[in-house]
C-alpha cells in the first residue's frame, strides 16, 4: 500500500509518498497554489490507496478543493495533526543530523533551515499507519 500525506497551508504545504512499511519515496514542500496540480501529479504516478491530511489549518477548505477538482472523496483520511510540527523538527535531525558544531547545540534549540511540512506529510501517514496496525 501507498498513501499521499498532505500538511495543508495556506502559503505553503507539504506533501509526501510513504509505502505501508513506512519507507519514504518522495517528500516536498510546495506553494499551496500548486496542490492541487502537485496532488493530481503524485495520483497518477504513485496511485496511492490513500490521501491522508491533517485535520488543522484549513484542511476542511482543502478537503472540499480536492473533491471538487480530483474527485478523490473516497480516498481521503484525516489524522490528527496535533504536535506534528515539533515532531517533525525532531524527524528533521534524524534525516538530516548536524555537522561540526551544530552537534553541540542541544537538539531543542535548534530550528532546522528550511521549511518542514514535507516532514509533517510524512509524519501523518506515519501516524495513519500506526491505527491501523
Amino acid at each position: 500500500m501507498i498513501f499521499l500525506g498532505f500538511d495543508p497551508g495556506r502559503d505553503k504545504c507539504g506533501l509526501a509518498i510513504v509505502t505501508i512499511d513506512k519507507q519514504i519515496l518522495w517528500h516536498e514542500v510546495i506553494k499551496s497554489e500548486d496542490a492541487i496540480a502537485s496532488i493530481q501529479q503524485l495520483w497518477s504516478k504513485y496511485q496511492p490507496n490513500k490521501l491522508i491530511i491533517g485535520n488543522l489549518t484549513t484542511s476542511q477548505e482543502w478537503k472540499q478543493k480536492i473533491i471538487d477538482k480530483l474527485n478523490l472523496s473516497s480516498a481521503i483520511e484525516f489524522v490528527d495533526e496535533k504536535n506534528s510540527t515539533l515532531e517533525a523538527r525532531g524527524l528533521y535531525w534524524q534525516m538530516y543530523p548536524p555537522k561540526g558544531l551544530g552537534r553541540l547545540i542541544p537538539q531543542s534549540l535548534k530550528v532546522p533551515p528550511r521549511p518542514i511540512d514535507d516532514l509533517v506529510a510524512i509524519l501523518l501517514v506515519q501516524r495513519y499507519i500506526d491505527k491501523l496496525t
